[in-house]
């Protein structure tokens, strides 16, 4: 979708955009209208790198009661169990559409309702479900079959599987309403009034005054050097530009040595959480790229009938919520949508991540492969990664002996997996060394040719 709009002259803007509320109908696994996320712009002409927040916030003002109990789930990822919480008191305020809204209000050159018009038909027809994104279905499926979430991922009683249409029934219906009214009608409008009905009914706190006042955010752009070259990004939940600039000069240094040097850098910063995301990047014809992240947690459960739209779970990832943040303040996130350039100023790479705290790791796997080992994007992105956790290596199979052999050796237990998995990260790319998605989450790279 971002392509085609690309190839109708569209800017980076337009296209990450409409690659976004595209994502928002085929990728309804990992996020959503009613999510939240961020986005980092480079504009080619200034050299200027700007961090947008459309992160969900904290409902409750004007609240008149308290929130009803959350709903306590066990998920896993690669079999990895974890505890989260949904249900209506688990909705953030959402931000995806004042997000699209302000990066093409920025950056656009086509028309709002071009931009939104891909979503809109693919809302319409449906989409194939990829396979990663099936296996994702499978370990998220207590928070997307309650409510309406069964008619969407398990129409026939079964869920569904790799190939299999995915439908949302009303969210063409949702978006032609997006294309036509613009995203204030998801605020003050029949989508936001019918978003709060359906969070008070289950007693949560989101109230018209939480939707009226959210505002998109600018947010500091802090950066690190890599190989002579600077990587700009927000500062995030993760650390990712703290635990990059930790990193000694890995340039000559011996890949079992500088394995040993990331593993420190990870354990040393950051913290530990599963969760899913997505991410689009976009480099224009002009130089200018757009990177955006996004997500809608794992999904509360709570849907808007008719118009296909599930909502976010954020309060339901408590460390999210830092200590002494107050209904209409931000909540954090790991997302960390990137920009690497060199240091006369021209764009090298814009890079981001899926992947909650695996986020930060995936990108410096890519960046290291990119930059220090000079692979393609898609081979960058492609190659086997580690993740830490405490004392603990989690392994890609196919990930070098010697480097695993060094890491034990520097007092690390590994855990070898045995097969690639949606676990390890959802890098997207695009630079000078070509496009790539990670397969690990069904994702893709292309150029306009």
């Amino acid at each position: 979708m971002g392509l085609r709009v690309l190839e109708d002259g569209g800017s980076a803007a337009d296209a990450g955009v409409a690659a976004m509320l595209a994502g928002c109908v085929a990728e309804s696994v990992l996020t959503g209208i009613a999510g939240g996320g961020f986005a980092t712009f480079y504009e080619a002409a200034t050299g200027t790198t700007t961090c947008l927040d459309f992160f969900c916030a904290v409902p409750g003002l004007e609240a008149t009661r308290p929130a009803a109990p959350m709903e306590p789930i066990a998920v896993a990822f690669g079999g990895v169990p974890q505890r989260y919480e949904i249900g209506a008191s688990s909705v953030g305020v959402p931000g995806v559409p004042a997000g699209a809204g302000a990066i093409h209000a920025r950056w656009g050159r086509l028309p709002w309702p071009r931009v939104v018009a891909p979503a809109v038909s693919l809302a319409r027809s449906g989409t194939l479900l990829p396979q990663p994104h099936a296996a994702t279905l499978a370990s998220l499926a207590p928070a997307m079959l309650p409510g309406l979430g069964a008619q969407v991922y398990a129409p026939t009683g079964r869920l569904l599987t790799g190939g299999d249409l995915l439908y949302h029934p009303g969210l063409d219906r949702a978006l032609a309403i997006l294309a036509d009214d613009g995203p204030a009608a998801f605020y003050t409008g029949e989508v936001g009034r019918r978003m709060v009905s359906a969070v008070a009914s289950g007693g949560g706190v989101l109230t018209a005054t939480d939707l009226a006042s959210y505002r998109v955010l600018s947010q500091p752009v802090a950066t690190a050097p890599l190989a002579g070259l600077t990587v700009a990004a927000r500062p995030d939940l993760n650390d990712f530009i703290v635990t990059l600039g930790a990193l000694p000069d890995l340039v000559g240094l011996p890949r079992p040595a500088r394995a040993v040097a990331l593993a420190e850098a990870l354990r040393a910063y950051g913290t530990q959480r599963l969760g899913d995301t997505t991410n689009i990047s976009v480099v224009d014809g002009d130089g200018n790229a757009c990177v955006i992240t996004l997500t809608l947690g794992i999904g509360s459960g709570v849907w808007l009938d008719g118009l296909g739209i599930h909502l976010n779970s954020m309060l339901g990832e408590g460390e999210l919520i830092r200590p002494g943040t107050l209904p209409g303040e931000r909540m954090a996130s790991c997302m960390c949508p990137t920009v690497v350039t060199a240091p006369d100023g021209p764009l090298l790479l814009a890079i981001g991540s899926a992947g909650a705290t695996r986020i930060r790791t995936a990108l410096l796997h890519a960046l290291i492969n990119t930059v220090i080992d000079d692979h393609d994007t898609a081979t960058a992105i492609s190659r086997p990664r580690f993740h830490v956790v405490s004392d603990l290596v989690h392994a890609e199979p196919g990930y070098p002996e010697d480097e695993l052999e060094a890491l034990q050796e520097a007092g690390y237990k590994i855990q070898r997996w045995d097969r690639t998995d949606h676990y390890f990260g959802g890098v997207s790319a695009v630079g000078v060394a070509g496009a790539g998605g990670d397969p690990r989450r069904g994702g893709i790279g292309r150029l306009l040719t």
